[in-house]
């Protein structure tokens, strides 16, 4: 098991509070819902770079989810969601690689789990129909990670030095 070191713990907290205030403050008309676009979503693909990024993305889509207007089932479901996406991202890169394409693969997860797991809780709390609340839900997850998280992680990647920065343990290096 890997150990966290007090940078790790630093920059979790860091990605925490960057996920829930983006989703939160700075953009809640596009982060709940079923039609959503969930900025800080981006961040899951962190899990991709560091599997030690996962608590933090989980806490920071926890801390988020207290303002959903779904209440506390979103607290529950979403960040379920997350943990299975953010879980995935990280198992693909470990298996497929750190190349481009396993990137692409990763970024899909989101879309999957969030459209079907947010797509139930839609279809659970305000009875709308499931599979227009999944596909909706998939496609704002689609947008957000697969297509300009995908652009942003890859320019990331592509940048020794400051992939150096964003990798916290030895193993991802």
């Amino acid at each position: 098991m890997q150990k966290f070191s007090t940078n790790a713990l630093v920059k979790n907290a860091v990605v925490a509070a960057i996920y829930a205030v983006v989703t939160v403050f700075l953009l809640p008309y596009l982060s709940y819902g079923d039609l959503q676009f969930r900025i800080a979503e981006i961040l899951v693909l962190l899990a991709f770079i560091d599997s030690l990024y996962i608590p933090g993305l989980v806490i920071g889509c926890i801390i988020a989810n207290l303002g959903s207007p779904l209440g506390v089932i979103d607290i529950f479901a979403g960040s379920f969601a997350t943990l299975l996406a953010v879980t995935a991202i990280y198992q693909t890169r470990k298996v497929l690689g750190n190349n481009f394409k396993a990137l692409v693969i990763a970024s899909l997860w989101p879309a999957i789990f969030n459209g079907l797991i947010i797509g139930w809780e839609l279809n659970y709390v305000l009875n709308l129909p499931f599979w227009i609340s999944a596909g909706y839900v998939a496609l704002g997850e689609f947008v957000v990670v697969s297509i300009i998280g995908t652009i942003i992680f890859r320019s990331i990647l592509s940048r020794e030095n400051f992939l150096d920065i964003l990798v916290l343990s030895k193993d991802n290096k």
